[in-house]
């Protein structure tokens, strides 16, 4: 996936991440509620993990040139904030296919959407793939409303595949086909 441009939507703003995004996006990881929805941490009451800013520069520096995956800082426009990340990684160049992922510090505004929509779009358009999948938690309902508004279609469950809390989590495997991506733009006005 050679191919890393600015994506702009009405919304958001994907941009390639950089070293020096590594700093603002450790900030942004401190919150609880991205640890446990992402599965980074086990315990709503435990420390949230360290995010050593010298060590994510290097991170995201090695990421930024690394040709398995794009990693994309997301823009809110309204004030040209960075909120999150958006990532196509996991490239399997044989079977035209990746994972997806993205987490992002302000929810329930439709910006989720819009980045999932930008990424999985350029994901069939302009690096060609056949598939695009991703993992998503069963406490994260709200993510799994916008997977499936997006088109992805759950295939199958991992059962208790996190523990959280003292309890069992199960991760729900979605994906979504270039054909799939294709007739619903199609049906679009």
């Amino acid at each position: 996936m050679a191919s890393r441009p600015t994506l702009v939507g009405a919304r958001v703003i994907l941009r390639p991440a950089t070293g020096e995004d590594g700093a603002r996006l450790g900030h942004l990881l401190r919150d609880p509620e991205i640890g446990k929805l992402t599965g980074s941490v086990n315990r709503s009451d435990g420390p949230a993990p360290v995010h050593d800013p010298e060590v994510l520069r290097r991170i995201y520096s090695t990421w930024a040139e690394a040709d398995d995956r794009i990693v994309w800082v997301v823009i809110d426009r309204r004030d040209q904030a960075v909120v999150g990340e958006v990532v196509l990684n996991e490239l399997d160049r044989s079977s035209c296919s990746c994972n997806f992922r993205i987490w992002l510090s302000r929810r329930g505004e439709g910006l989720g959407t819009e980045a999932t929509t930008l990424a999985v779009g350029h994901a069939f358009t302009t690096a060609q793939l056949n598939r695009v999948e991703l993992e998503v938690y069963d406490f994260n309902p709200r993510a799994r409303a916008v997977y499936h508004k997006t088109g992805f279609v759950h295939e199958g469950t991992r059962r208790q595949a996190l523990r959280f809390d003292d309890l069992w989590i199960d991760s729900h495997i979605m994906a979504i086909l270039r054909t799939e991506w294709l007739a619903s733009r199609a049906t679009e006005p």
